[in-house]
């Protein structure tokens, strides 16, 4: 039974928000990060990366930085930036690229379903990067980007919402720069917002697809709360975390694309031959995107090639049977010597949204090989979580990237 609750969010004016809504924090460089706020001060990246209004050489670590991000968003919240809802309400996401829509319900999860695993995890998380998060968190008192989470669709769900979108008219409607278009109603009535949680309530599992780092934050925030006042009664909004909740049959994962800077000390040759034992090798003319399982494109010496992994060698296992698994099990680790791909520095991991010639540009600029991937399923995915395990690192790429600061869940009043 899935907890999934309406709260009172503080969101940005009608008139601000296109220049307010930030790509997630993580999907940027520090210098990067620094120029989209240098050119557009009222971007929520500012609060989420506070080290970009300081001197480059600043510890964006330090408790002067965690601070700064408070006083930003104590500003915003203040000055009228954001408003905040008069009551407890859900809201709908909808976001449209390239032709294709999906459509979520903003609403906060239970930290408690995440540690009974109700909501279910299918990567592993880096304490570094969750301490940063833990202490925006705790230091803002307010979670300020949404938990990218799915589950198996449910008919009366997606009748309720899309009925809103006929109905009513968006509170937002906006394109970003990227070409991405982001709308957003507010679900008020009370009778929905009852027939929904009702609805979440039969749920078993809810899947994290994207943001593991920040769930895993929001949980120990919460916890941390909960030890600091012992007689919590479980309503307080410590007690949960700013989510986004999309029906699985919406959902599309691109593939998530490796690039290795040397051949192990092999020859091309030698390389080569290690290769046809574990694969069949067809040189092609074109960059090659793989459009089925077990198939992978390689890029080297300013060649494309089509890789088929042996039938042999595939596994029913949730894990195992990855593609990015048998990459890992049967070429990288035993013919290129990465063992661990977590901490290796001789490879690199590149997003499918940047497309097959970003990894000629990575091959021509730093690397010797790349591989193109077949994207891994939502399926595989529930697969893999509902068995309890993990999944190799960088194995999915989410497009497109929920905004930031669209909406704010204040952790205390």
């Amino acid at each position: 039974m899935a907890v999934i609750r309406p709260f009172a969010a503080y969101r940005p004016a009608e008139e601000l928000v296109s220049q307010v809504a930030a790509l997630p924090y993580d999907v940027y460089n520090r210098k990067e990060a620094k120029a989209v706020v240098k050119e557009n001060p009222r971007t929520f990246l500012a609060i989420d990366r506070p080290e970009t209004v300081h001197p480059d050489d600043f510890d964006m670590y330090s408790d002067e930085a965690y601070a700064t991000a408070k006083r930003l968003l104590d500003t915003a919240l203040q000055d009228g930036t954001y408003v905040q809802e008069e009551a407890p309400a859900y809201y709908i996401y909808e976001l449209v690229m390239d032709g294709r829509s999906q459509t979520g319900l903003v609403a906060c999860a239970s930290i408690d379903d995440y540690v009974n695993e109700v909501i279910k995890k299918h990567e592993n998380t880096r304490e570094e990067k969750e301490q940063d998060r833990i202490r925006h968190i705790d230091t803002c008192d307010a979670q300020t980007g949404p938990i990218f989470l799915a589950y198996r669709e449910q008919q009366e769900i997606s009748v309720i919402i899309r009925c809103i979108q006929q109905e009513d008219t968006p509170l937002y409607d906006f394109t970003a720069e990227d070409g991405v278009t982001h709308r957003v109603w507010v679900i008020d009535d009370p009778s929905d917002i009852e027939a929904l949680q009702k609805e979440f309530a039969s749920l078993d599992q809810i899947y994290i697809a994207d943001g593991h780092h920040r769930a895993a934050s929001a949980v120990k925030v919460g916890l941390k709360r909960r030890a600091e006042h012992p007689d919590y009664k479980g309503t307080e909004e410590f007690n949960f975390f700013l989510s986004v909740l999309f029906p699985d049959s919406e959902l599309a994962i691109l593939p998530y694309n490796r690039v290795v800077k040397d051949l192990n000390g092999l020859s091309k040759e030698d390389f080569m031959d290690a290769l046809s034992k574990v694969c069949d090798i067809k040189k092609v003319e074109e960059a090659y995107q793989p459009e089925e399982k077990g198939c992978f494109g390689m890029f080297t010496d300013g060649a494309w090639y089509e890789l088929k992994i042996r039938e042999d060698l595939k596994s029913e296992d949730p894990v195992e049977g990855l593609d990015v698994s048998l990459l890992q099990n049967h070429v990288l680790k035993p013919i290129l010597g990465i063992a661990d791909p977590r901490t290796s520095d001789r490879i690199d991991f590149v997003g499918g949204i940047r497309g097959l010639k970003e990894l000629e540009r990575r091959v021509a600029e730093d690397a010797v090989v790349a591989f193109s991937m077949y994207p891994t399923s939502i399926q595989e995915l529930f697969s893999v979580a509902d068995a309890g395990m993990l999944m190799p690192p960088k194995s999915t790429w989410f497009e497109p990237k929920l905004r930031s600061g669209i909406f704010i869940h204040k952790l205390s009043d």
